[in-house]
């Protein structure tokens, strides 16, 4: 199999750190000198980056640190680091929404427990306000295949409503996701996502930080 090149190295505008660019987002200027993001990294001209973190983007915005870093005189609108996380949001619920469209997402209760007893998993998908009890009976359910319940990631980061509109249903709460190359990229969105809120997790949990583990079950004893 080819192996996968390096990220190149650039240099954060905010802490002049050189880091991979997997690890920074690229702004570019538009025609009217607009500062605006290019999570792609695909958009003509000169690139000014910054450590994908939201503190870091308004740090850079508070500091007019664009205008140095293009060399020239910019426009910021203000809320660049709120319109950042949006844009990554809607990423990785469209990212949901294709893992849905290719076969790779289990919706409602029942049929996730199914495929955790079943299936190969990429991950669970739970809505942020999911509840205790729900939650636990899921944590049980892996730990019954797995011997854990940290055996495949759990998104805990969309609300209700998102999962609704990427899965094309209502009142989703829990799902699961299969493993697949759709799931692999809403997992690869929703890790992004994450570390640019500042979330804990490996791919976000949500912001109660709650993490439900089931209750320990007696073992038996030998007669």
């Amino acid at each position: 199999m080819p192996r996968r090149s390096e990220p190149t190295v650039r240099s954060c505008v905010v802490s002049r750190l050189a880091m991979p660019s997997d690890q920074l987002i690229r702004f570019v200027l538009d025609p009217e000198g607009r500062v605006v993001p290019d999570l792609r990294r695909r958009l003509p001209g000169r690139g000014v980056w910054v450590t994908a973190r939201k503190e870091m983007v308004a740090a850079a915005e508070k500091k007019r640190l664009f205008a140095k870093g293009f060399k020239t005189a910019v426009t910021v609108e203000p809320g660049l680091a709120d319109r950042v996380g949006l844009l990554l949001e809607d990423g990785a619920v469209q990212a949901l929404s294709f893992a849905r469209k290719a076969g790779e997402v289990v919706t409602g209760f029942t049929k996730v427990e199914t495929a955790i007893a079943r299936e190969q998993l990429a991950a669970i998908v739970q809505a942020n306000e999911a509840a205790d009890d729900g939650r636990t009976k899921i944590a049980a359910a892996l730990k019954r295949r797995f011997g854990r319940t940290d055996a495949v990631p759990v998104i805990r980061i969309f609300r209700s409503e998102q999962l609704d509109l990427a899965l094309g249903r209502s009142n989703v709460i829990h799902a699961a996701l299969l493993a697949g190359r759709a799931s692999e990229n809403v997992i690869e969105r929703v890790a992004a996502l994450a570390r640019f809120l500042g979330e804990d997790g490996p791919v976000g949990i949500g912001d109660d930080g709650r993490e439900i583990e089931p209750p320990e079950v007696p073992e038996k004893t030998a007669p």
